[in-house]
């Protein structure tokens, strides 16, 4: 049974008490709606088109199909889907029993999915059968040996659809089982400073406040159309793919596979108005070739996930004629800054906005005194979308501070007027595409490789990606170095996400380090930034 494992009960007071926390439960509003608006549009996915009745209907019998399967109150419903309907399916009946909501974002392969299927000891997982050339199932059955608590894995689409099958047999559900809305909803893992995905656990009433947060600041309302192309295993699609179209009574418009052709066509045809999403989205959208030839009415691009150039937020503004802004937040604060149309536009292009809401920010020295306006400090958070500690409760002492603060490993500077700039991150990841890469799993992973004696990996400069992976190598013998192929096919053995595969290979004699030892990583994102200067020189 998954469980709260940081409690703070002053925290709890504050925000019952101050109102930000409403004792409801997220998936409220999707049943309310289907039983007042039942012919209202819900969910646009690919040509299918379901109205609340349909989607309640189907997520009715989902819950009844978990309880018939022996899935209890804060037991893990894993799910590793694409931005399909049954994503919604599956996580909203997930919490119609009272049990939680456990993604795993589709890019993860055996290595972090065995991982997270063990600590979260799922019995059943909804998975594709092939999805984007990779037979989800085929990795699924081939890691049930090591895993003793899966039961059940059920296949999604495909020639073997099990979904379909089941939910048609299926008794529905008519009365949720009773759950609370200090109830955890949700274990979502994040990669980080540690080789293994951490899994932070969510309440509904952070999840609840969080998207009421989200309609406050950008004026949302049910006249709105969210535009999906995020994965909706990540905090983003969750978010605003699975849970705020259906408290603004609105609808979502899924894309499953990014083509920013695709999404300009699906912008035009569906008139959407509101998307967050991370820098690739936002660029292909601003940089298609025929961008000009469509006619979109996008009122807000929230973008966060990894860095945003300022001129990008500046171009979307001018090009899309839409509000675009920075916003800055993680899997356990999914957000805590951003801009709407009334911050300058300067502020939403080179800042990353203010707090929201009840949130609040701390830029702080090594002993947690805060420093002045304008200075460079640890960045520490909280507010009432903080997430309620990791999974791993060992976790929990590191990550926050006695007075509850929450340490986001990022380095930041809070300017007089309270707008935020992320300016380094303590904690050595690597964000590519939005997606957080540890560069210690890789590391370790490699130094496996026979005829390594050192290795470094960083993340290198991309106007697409945000960055990319490099690898500084010392080589055992220096005569007869590995190749960066020869790297990747070992990580693939190793069956990691191919996400995480070094795209350059920097052969060195030795790496920089400390008097202390420690490597000096910012030397060598210096030498890669030069390095790509001359190449794109060249």
């Amino acid at each position: 049974m998954i469980t709260a494992t940081h409690t703070d009960s002053a925290r709890r007071d504050r925000y019952l008490t101050s109102g930000e926390w409403s004792r409801s439960t997220i998936d409220s509003g999707l049943a309310e709606y289907a039983h007042h608006h039942p012919d209202r549009l819900a969910v646009v996915d690919g040509d299918r088109q379901v109205s609340y009745a349909e989607l309640d209907a189907m997520i009715r019998r989902l819950a009844g199909v978990l309880l018939e399967r022996g899935i209890r109150p804060g037991d893990s419903v894993v799910w590793q889907l694409p931005n399909w309907l049954e994503a919604i399916v599956v996580h909203h009946g997930a919490l119609r029993i009272g049990a939680v909501s456990t993604p795993i974002i589709p890019i993860y392969r055996h290595r972090e999915v065995q991982f997270i299927l063990k600590q979260s000891r799922a019995r059943i997982a909804f998975v594709p059968g092939m999805f984007r050339t990779f037979d989800h199932r085929g990795m699924f059955d081939e890691l049930a040996p090591t895993l003793p608590d899966l039961e059940h894995v059920i296949t999604v689409r495909g020639s073997d659809n099990e979904f379909d099958q089941i939910l048609s047999g299926a008794t529905p559900l008519d009365n949720p089982v009773s759950h609370a809305s200090t109830d955890i909803a949700l274990l979502l893992y994040t990669s980080g400073t540690t080789s293994d995905p951490k899994g932070a656990l969510h309440t509904h009433e952070s999840l609840d406040y969080e998207n009421r947060s989200i309609i406050e600041l950008f004026d949302l309302t049910g006249e709105d159309i969210v535009y999906m192309p995020s994965p909706v295993g990540h905090i983003t699609g969750i978010l605003y793919g699975l849970q705020l179209p259906f408290m603004l009574g609105s609808h979502v418009v899924f894309q499953d596979i990014w083509d920013p052709g695709a999404g300009l066509e699906l912008l035009q045809r569906r008139r959407c108005t509101f998307v967050v999403g991370a820098t690739p989205f936002l660029h292909g959208l601003v940089h298609h070739p025929h961008r000009a030839e469509y006619d979109i009415t996008l009122r807000v691009f929230g973008c966060g996930g990894a860095d945003v150039p300022p001129e990008l937020i500046r171009q979307a503004e001018e090009q899309l004629g839409c509000t675009a802004t920075r916003i800055y937040g993680s899997t356990e604060f999914p957000t805590l800054s951003g801009g709407n149309a009334s911050d300058p536009l300067d502020k939403r292009a080179t800042t990353d906005g203010r707090p929201i809401g009840s949130a609040e920010a701390r830029a702080v020295d090594e002993h947690d005194t805060p420093v002045p306006p304008g200075a460079v400090g640890d960045l520490q958070v909280r507010g009432p979308d903080l997430f309620t500690g990791y999974v791993d409760s060992t976790l929990n002492a590191d990550a926050f501070t006695s007075d509850g603060w929450f340490r986001t490993g990022d380095l930041a500077v809070i300017d007089e007027d309270g707008y935020i700039q992320i300016t380094g991150r303590r904690k050595d990841i690597i964000v590519r595409g939005g997606e957080n890469i540890s560069a210690k799993e890789i590391e370790d992973l490699l130094f496996e490789y026979p005829g390594i004696a050192d290795i470094a990996v960083i993340g290198m400069p991309d106007p697409i990606m945000v960055e990319r992976i490099c690898a500084y190598v010392v080589p055992s013998d220096q005569a007869h170095p590995p190749a960066l192929d020869e790297l990747t096919s070992f990580l693939r053995e190793h069956r990691v996400a191919t996400q995480k595969l070094p795209e350059r290979l920097e052969v060195v004699e030795q790496l920089p380090r400390t008097a202390t030892g420690k490597i000096q990583k910012f030397v060598l994102r210096d030498r890669i930034r030069d390095a790509l200067a001359s190449d794109n020189a060249v």
